[in-house]
């Protein structure tokens, strides 16, 4: 059987805001970065109710100065 590796949301949402704060960056400048009208998916994203879209993850990843691969937290023992 293959294992089949996840994204933990939660870990993942985590990470967002520590690479964010030290990105020096607020939940403020990335509203405005990506042209939202609000910053709810900006908090979806931090707490792990959301992921972003792939292009939204490209532009995190351009905007915390990092990898995609470092903004994702995945389980490797799922099922």
């Amino acid at each position: 059987m293959l294992s089949i590796p996840t994204i933990n949301l939660v870990q993942t949402g985590a990470n967002i805001v520590s690479l964010r704060k030290a990105a020096g960056l607020t939940v403020d400048d990335l509203q405005i970065a990506f042209g939202f009208n609000s910053p709810q998916a900006i908090y979806k994203w931090q707490t792990g109710a959301a992921l972003p879209t792939v292009g939204n993850l490209i532009g995190l990843a351009a905007l915390l100065k990092v990898h995609i691969d470092d903004t994702l937290i995945v389980d490797h023992s799922a099922a």
